[in-house]
């Protein structure tokens, strides 16, 4: 369904999975990768937002480290390979790509203009910090990693929906409830906690993948997108 496209930046180019819906003219949503790169989840992730009416790209935000990372969560090897990904992965330069990225994506053919961003895991934090940092105007982060400790960002004037799992292995109590005092209540941030559900919840095929809690939880992102986008 998708198709490949290179985006230039002023370090290089780096490549993006694009998926078009049929309309003519669509808002954008850019999927934002966990660890394990540009793989079959993120790109049936695009591909299910284009199907939703959304333009939606998904870039390869590991492409400094090694362009084209595809890999999965059933191996011990991919394991060690994706938290090798995550230890060397630069978070400032890769909001870079995604502003990068929203600017593209704005430009292309079929865009509104309008730019939302979905993330998960390394990716929830990466989409909070796009909403802080880019043109991006609504910004979904699923069980993002880190948000704590940049929750100081300036997100005024953007839509932030935050999906936080209970018992996120990657996100402690401790992280879960810095990020509540600090965000809940804050003008244009949704949070919502899962009770019971761990890492990745919504990742499909995943060990701790909670089938209803995915479905709650895409259910509040295409709502929240109709009505921001």
């Amino acid at each position: 369904m998708g198709e490949s496209v290179t985006i230039a930046c002023p370090d290089g180019e780096f490549g993006a999975y694009v998926a078009r819906p049929e309309a003519k003219k669509a808002p954008v949503i850019v999927v934002i990768q966990e660890i394990f790169g540009v793989n079959a989840v993120m790109r049936g992730i695009t591909d299910d937002l284009a199907g939703h009416g959304y333009l939606a790209i998904c870039p390869d935000l590991f492409w400094r480290i090694e362009p084209g990372i595809d890999i999965t969560d059933k191996s011990p090897a991919e394991w060690k390979r994706a938290f090798e990904l995550f230890g060397a992965f630069d978070v400032d330069r890769g909001v870079k790509d995604i502003a990068t990225t929203v600017d593209h994506a704005r430009a292309e053919r079929g865009s509104t203009g309008a730019v939302g961003a979905v993330g998960f895991c390394l990716g929830g934090l990466l989409a909070f910090l796009t909403a802080a940092r880019t043109q991006a105007k609504a910004c979904v982060g699923f069980y993002g990693v880190n948000i704590d400790k940049h929750t100081g960002e300036d997100t005024a004037g953007k839509r932030v929906m935050l999906h936080i799992a209970e018992k996120d292995q990657f996100v402690p109590p401790e992280a879960q409830r810095a990020i509540i005092a600090a965000l809940g209540g804050r003008p244009g941030i949704t949070l919502h906690t899962y009770l019971g559900c761990d890492h990745a919840f919504a990742r499909k095929g995943g060990e701790h993948y909670d089938a209803a809690a995915a479905h709650l939880a895409w259910r509040r992102t295409l709502d929240f997108f109709e009505e921001a986008l």
